[in-house]
């Protein structure tokens, strides 16, 4: 396989930072990173390896050679796997941890692992100190794709995900599809909605590309994997240096979002996993398009076509209430007094932002999903 690596950089003015990809990266991790901080420190500088168990187990010694070999002084604090761990809880563990070791301004957070664990490092490097400067490793590929790439960080209070969190943007963003290999199926498959998400919203090349290559990025042998990869971290890029901290443009990452959120919420986050959910909201935003004249049957025809070669369930389940639904959809953060915005495709490779969509037209088209007369 064609050892190719890629360098994008997200132009933030004095927070840009740049995302690395590319296989055998965790190697030189400490090299990229000593590399790109300031020469103004006085002796090593510490750093704080957030990881889970699991993960710390399979890159956690390849990581902290890297970075030791790069002359840090390097320790390590576990919180464990899952959403439940994204907690106001785990961040003060986090606190102490860098508190034991007389953390200091030059003390970088190093975030080993998913989605979770970016999130929760990023919003303690956030605020610990006023800031520390912190660095994304994700090792799943919904994180690769998303998560770490754009600032975002937070911990879910009560049943509100995301609530308490920070913009704080990461020094650093190295991905090595090598971590893939230790996926699930299923967890390929889930990062891969947001892949396609990309595709669907903002690239029509690129979706015709995800056409030809699912099979062989849902197994790992696409000799393309690394630039997939990369090219959604630029989609995303291109959208963050234009509204860094969520207020216009951004919203259109939020395409499937609406339906898929309510999905989560609906089945109190055990049925489906993130992308799966996303999925769903994907063909449900496309068939909402259609109700309000927006978008073209035969564009979510391929959008569902592309959905299905990747594995991914289009219906909705008979049990999900269209009532349940439309409540939620009322309810999500994007609404605004209870009249639901929606990112709508006008054709694949471009979505807008801000649609509001009668009722009746989101009824109608949930209830085409449900039934899957398409």
């Amino acid at each position: 396989m064609t050892q190719q690596r890629y360098t994008v950089t997200v132009h933030l003015s004095d927070r840009s930072y740049d995302i690395l990809v590319g296989r055998g990266l965790l190697a030189s991790l400490g090299r990229e990173l000593a590399a790109r901080l300031s020469s103004a420190s006085t002796g090593p500088r510490q750093a704080l390896i957030v990881s889970s168990p699991e993960i710390a187990n399979l890159y956690g010694p390849k990581v902290l050679q890297s970075l030791e070999s790069a002359g840090f002084l390097v320790r390590s604090a576990f919180i464990p796997a899952g959403e439940q761990s994204k907690s106001a809880e785990s961040a003060a563990k986090l606190y102490q941890a860098l508190y034991d070791l007389a953390a200091d301004r030059q003390t970088i957070v190093v975030a080993l692992g998913g989605g979770v664990i970016g999130d929760l490092a990023g919003f303690v490097a956030a605020t610990y100190t006023r800031g520390l400067d912190f660095v994304q490793v994700p090792t799943t590929l919904l994180a690769q794709v998303d998560s770490s790439v754009g600032g975002k960080t937070g911990v879910n209070f009560g049943s509100a995900k995301n609530l308490i969190g920070a913009f704080h943007q990461p020094r650093l963003v190295v991905i090595d599809p090598e971590t893939l290999s230790t996926l699930s199926a299923r967890e390929r498959r889930s990062g891969l909605a947001e892949v396609i998400k990309y595709g669907i919203i903002a690239d029509k090349v690129f979706f015709d590309l995800l056409r030809s290559e699912v099979a062989g990025l849902l197994d790992l042998t696409s000799e393309h994997l690394a630039f997939v990869l990369a090219h959604s971290c630029t989609l995303k890029a291109r959208v963050v240096e234009q509204d860094e901290r969520d207020e216009g443009l951004r919203a259109i990452l939020n395409f499937g979002h609406t339906v898929g959120h309510a999905l989560e919420a609906i089945t109190l986050y055990q049925t489906y996993t993130h992308g799966e959910a996303i999925a769903l909201g994907m063909v449900s935003a496309a068939l909402i398009g259609e109700e309000a004249g927006i978008t073209r049957p035969e564009d979510t025809l391929a959008a569902i076509g592309l959905l299905r070669a990747a594995g991914f369930n289009i219906r909705l389940d008979s049990s999900h209430s269209v009532d349940e639904l439309v409540r939620l959809i009322a309810w999500d953060k994007k609404s605004v007094g209870g009249s639901a915005r929606f990112v709508l495709m006008e054709e694949i490779g471009h979505a807008t932002p801000g649609h509001r969509v009668p009722e009746a037209a989101i009824r109608r088209a949930l209830e085409r999903q449900a039934a899957l007369v398409l």
